[in-house]
């Protein structure tokens, strides 16, 4: 089982870009390891609820779908 890290710089601006680093942590949980996710830069916005709420990027589920899910994994977000 490796351990993984998840990084993140984009926000709102980039809600397709935004969605990533959750999507790579919850793929790796949910693959058997363990993953951290860190959120910098423009990318520190999206948690607040208003704009997580708001974030849909193209292509993916919106990001307080996405968010929850990493909430239930239990997967730690550093900010």
């Amino acid at each position: 089982m490796a351990t993984l890290f998840f990084q993140g710089t984009c926000g709102s601006e980039n809600p397709t870009k935004a969605v990533l680093p959750l999507l790579g942590a919850i793929g790796a949980v949910e693959s058997g390891h363990k993953a951290t996710i860190a959120l910098v830069g423009d990318g520190v916005v999206l948690m607040r609820t208003p704009v997580a709420d708001a974030v849909v990027p193209v292509g993916w589920p919106p990001y307080k779908d996405l968010l929850a899910k990493v909430i239930q994994h239990k997967i730690p977000i550093y900010v």
